[in-house]
């Protein structure tokens, strides 16, 4: 089966691997960390038009991604959604958040600045992403 990634989420974000279900993506904006989980399904759309195994794997997946980021970043909070107003392939937001940030305590989308991580910034995250996802027994770095 094939897997073609939406061309916005393409050109927002960078590959940090894949896990059984999901390829793991991060945002370019530098807020966060600002992890993006998408099943590699194709015209997918909704988490309920997955088969009840998915369904699973996808909570499993989602919660193994929160833990990291908080074992790690150690945010104040962590949210979590799955909007597709603008992308309409499923995709879920897992934003590291801290009451420091430049949107805190509202949402991050409409309320952040747009500015994007350093490239040197952003490959160190790559790099740390990579590891910590390493733990996991079924993560395949890409």
């Amino acid at each position: 089966m094939s897997f073609n990634l939406h061309p916005r989420l393409n050109a927002d974000t960078l590959v940090i691997g894949d896990l059984p279900l999901c390829r793991v993506l991060l945002s370019r904006e530098a807020i966060g960390p600002w992890l993006i989980l998408v099943p590699r399904h194709e015209n997918l759309r909704e988490i309920h038009h997955l088969s009840v195994e998915d369904q699973q794997q996808l909570m499993t997946e989602s919660c193994a991604t929160a833990q990291l980021l908080e074992t790690h970043f150690h945010p104040d909070k962590i949210n979590i959604g799955a909007l597709g107003n603008l992308v309409p392939q499923l995709h879920i937001h897992h934003i590291a958040r801290f009451t420091t940030d430049v949107a805190w305590p509202g949402p991050v989308w409409g309320n952040t600045d747009g500015v994007k991580r350093s490239n040197h910034d952003e490959q160190a995250l790559v790099v740390q992403l990579k590891t910590f996802f390493g733990a996991l027994p079924e993560f395949v770095p890409a």
